[in-house]
């Protein structure tokens, strides 16, 4: 119970530095993409840590496999670097005994990844593609930020405003809009400087129009003298129709009781990839043990890379024939286990070399006495 403990603690400890780290690496990446497409106007900055967190779950479901084979891979070859893996098994501690303590903390994290897989997971894209459908669904002042220019859809112009009150009216506004394409010398721009302008809907909400008032309209093409400057009281720009929400969800944020009994061979391969990953975390630990084996001359990372190499070409292997089921390469009724089953052999063959190792050894040893 001690050798439980002391590995428990161990393990678990470096998986959940590497599961920081590995999460940390996955945020920052879709926090730069979600930023630079807020700073190109196409997205509230508002809504990017939402999302974040909406997707973070799903990140935990990759992270939490790699960061459990590097931490047994660490841990257990640190007990042979530091010769305590020899005092174990003099203690009578075989490599079986270490595997079944693995499983039990594997069996652990596979309850909570699959927790997370089946149900956590779909439900944060779910509400991660909303937002950013909706975030699609806005016009062009829904996005306008106080002393930013904006650029209208189409490229028809630019807009700014000083300040937004907060009813959304804009105060201080610039619009700029160029009459024709932008590319004729002789396309017209028209400039308006209002005090303020809103937004505001058809009788019918279906189309929308920019007001503005109390300001001045100039017209005319650049680099002529033949401007015309226009005062106004109100006036009206319709807006460009915004996208309308497609409720129709993407098969990862669909809910798990949707993909249940589906005949499309989408949905079948996205729930069997659902179930695929709590399972890897158990077949994981029969190819990470053997792997750990390493010399003390050697050093603890010398089996790091081709272990990494193989747990990757394990993956790889799931996503290609996920994607040859959804595609119709390969019969919807087939499942993933092959792939799993083909590397828990792999991890068997693993485990059994050093025992045959072992007995190849000790039988030349008896028959050099012998002889």
């Amino acid at each position: 119970m001690i050798i439980f403990r002391y590995l428990t603690r161990e393990i678990l400890s470096t998986t959940f530095a590497i599961c920081v780290v590995l999460l940390l690496v996955l945020i920052s990446g879709r926090f730069v993409k979600y930023l630079s497409s807020a700073m190109a106007g196409n997205m509230d900055p508002g809504v990017i840590f939402a999302v974040i967190g909406y997707r973070i779950p799903g990140f935990l479901e990759l992270t939490i496999p790699l960061a459990f084979f590097l931490a047994i891979l660490l841990s257990f070859g640190r007990l042979h670097i530091e010769n305590e893996m020899s005092v174990l098994k003099s203690c009578g501690v075989s490599e079986a005994n270490l595997v079944g303590y693995t499983l039990v903390m594997a069996s652990v994290l596979a309850l909570f990844v699959a927790w997370l897989s089946l149900s956590i997971s779909p439900a944060g894209a779910a509400k991660a593609e909303t937002i950013l459908k909706f975030q699609k669904e806005m016009t062009e002042l829904d996005k306008v930020s106080p002393k930013r220019f904006y650029k209208l859809s189409g490229n028809k112009g630019i807009t700014y405003a000083e300040k937004i009150n907060e009813d959304r009216e804009l105060e201080d506004v610039f619009l700029a809009v160029t009459a024709g394409s932008p590319e004729n010398f002789d396309s017209r721009t028209v400039v308006i400087f209002a005090k303020k302008g809103r937004q505001q809907r058809s009788i019918d909400g279906e189309e929308r129009f920019f007001v503005l008032d109390q300001g001045y309209r100039v017209e005319g093409i650049p680099g002529n003298n033949d401007y015309q400057i226009t005062s106004f009281e109100q006036y009206g720009s319709k807006l460009s129709s915004p996208k309308k929400v497609v409720e129709d969800l993407e098969t990862d944020a669909m809910p798990t009781v949707k993909l249940w009994g589906a005949q499309q061979s989408e949905l079948k391969a996205t729930l069997q990839w659902r179930l695929s990953t709590p399972l890897m975390l158990i077949i994981i630990v029969v190819l990470a043990v053997p792997l750990s084996r390493t010399n003390p001359r050697q050093g603890r990372f010398a089996r790091l890379l081709p272990a990494i190499m193989l747990y990757f070409a394990y993956l790889l292997s799931l996503s290609a024939a996920r994607s040859s089921i959804e595609s119709g390469g390969i019969a919807s009724d087939v499942t993933l286990l092959p792939v799993h089953l083909a590397f828990l052999l792999l991890g068997l063959i693993l485990a059994g070399s050093e025992r045959f190792r072992y007995l190849k050894d000790s039988l030349i040893s008896r028959w050099g006495r012998s002889s």
